[in-house]
């Protein structure tokens, strides 16, 4: 997913600088502007290296064309859409933390910080608007706002966020034999790599399939009584299955269209039920291991999990990845 690559730079500039104990040690006051330089510079940098990158890969070998929309709501199942969000959610509340990290008053951390994340996404959405494969999406546009005001409205309101968006997910094999409409023999493993790419890297933006996204709630934060551990979240997830197109799973391959059997391979969708973990609420004395919890609670934990599929019912999941 294009917004994806964007959004780790951000990860790795937050780990970066809040795990430096020479500035955290620093007196604020004293060195407040230059951690201001700091944190700019690095979300300069980002922000053009993601850029950078984002051509590079996704639009350099299609031709550009006038500005343009595109409606793709229908497509990859709305996954994409749910992605958007949840980019947009994590991306604010990194670049907040950046920017209090500076010394910036939380009004301003919290306006920043969506207007920063805003700016990344917006930077998809218009190269998408420029490029004759794709096309401008408002929908796509609307779901980062959608993340960005998530984020923003809760640290208004609690100061922290008790809702959150998540992902899960890994490499997963594809049958290398199918059988298309027409009764040829086709590679979905092949199919696969095409669309997704081969590295766990690339099948882990890209690959829809493999893909779940979860809204994590935070029980103790949500509940009067708060009774519950301060850690416990339960989480609500959801995925597809059978993508090999955004729209259809049909493709032209060696100037053939090749077209899935809908009976054989339906897309649908599943959502899941389970338990999760928010390591920010676990406590702990060391600097560092807060900014590893912070970064890596944007992954929902491995934990069981009841699903429920459109195409099957119920089914329970030992452990969901």
């Amino acid at each position: 997913m294009k917004e994806k690559l964007a959004s780790f730079i951000i990860v790795m500039v937050l780990f970066s600088f809040e795990s430096n104990p020479i500035l955290c040690q620093s007196d604020l006051d004293s060195v407040g502007r230059k951690r201001l330089v700091w944190t700019s510079s690095a979300l300069g940098l980002g922000y053009g290296t993601s850029t950078y990158l984002l051509n590079e890969v996704w639009y350099k070998d299609y031709p550009r064309s006038s500005f343009h929309f595109f409606n793709d709501w229908g497509e990859w199942n709305r996954m994409d859409k749910i992605g958007h969000v949840f980019s947009s959610q994590f991306q604010s509340n990194y670049a907040y933390h950046l920017y209090k990290w500076s010394g910036l008053s939380e009004k301003r951390s919290i306006l920043y910080g969506s207007v920063t994340s805003l700016m990344f996404q917006s930077t998809v959405e218009l190269l998408d608007g420029f490029s004759s494969q794709w096309g401008f999406s408002g929908y796509d546009f609307g779901a980062n706002i959608m993340g960005t005001s998530l984020f923003a409205i809760q640290q208004s309101l609690w100061g922290e966020q008790k809702i959150m968006f998540k992902v899960s997910g890994g490499k997963r094999n594809y049958e290398k034999i199918a059988l298309a409409e027409n009764g040829n023999n086709i590679s979905l493993n092949q199919r696969a790599n095409e669309l997704f790419g081969k590295s766990v890297a690339s099948r882990f933006l890209k690959d829809y399939n493999s893909q779940t996204y979860w809204v994590s709630f935070n029980i103790n934060s949500l509940s009067k009584a708060q009774k519950w551990p301060a850690w416990l979240n339960m989480s609500i997830g959801y995925g597809a299955e059978n993508l090999y197109g955004g729209f259809e799973n049909e493709w032209v391959e060696n100037n053939n269209l090749i077209t899935l059997s809908k009976q054989e391979y339906p897309r649908y969708h599943q959502v899941y039920f389970s338990p999760d973990i928010d390591l920010t609420k676990i406590k702990t004395q060391s600097r560092l291991l807060k900014t590893v919890f912070g970064v890596l609670n944007i992954f929902k934990f491995p934990l069981p999990a009841l699903e429920w599929s459109s195409q099957g019912g119920f089914s329970f999941h030992f452990l969901k990845f």
